[in-house]
């Protein structure tokens, strides 16, 4: 369980992709993206989705990013943040504001 005041340190904002490149040194099939995150700037955020979601798929896509995550080295990318997505079984699916928000919008 966490209290509130821990989930409310989460920093949950909607980003949007706008680069994907295969991450070709991952062990796994990963891209890593460029993420516009408003006020926040752009991020590199890897993502191990490639099985999921052509590049095309992604581009230009409102994803909803935790933003203060401690960056990671991933294959010799430095991810700062993560995607949220949600799996059932072997389905994948990105979480996704259902209406056009801007980039660096809060999640709350």
């Amino acid at each position: 369980m966490v209290t509130i005041a821990e989930f409310g340190a989460v920093d949950l904002r909607v980003g949007r992709i706008v680069d994907v490149q295969d991450l070709t040194a991952a062990r796994k099939p990963m891209y890593q993206t460029k993420i516009d995150l408003g006020e926040l700037g752009v991020k590199n955020i890897a993502m191990g989705l490639k099985a999921y979601y052509t590049k095309e798929e992604l581009m230009n896509k409102l994803v909803i990013v935790v933003c203060n995550l401690d960056p990671k080295n991933v294959a010799g990318f430095v991810s700062e943040g993560m995607v949220l997505a949600a799996q059932d079984g072997d389905r994948v699916s990105l979480v996704t504001p259902d209406k056009d928000l801007a980039p660096g919008s809060k999640v709350a």
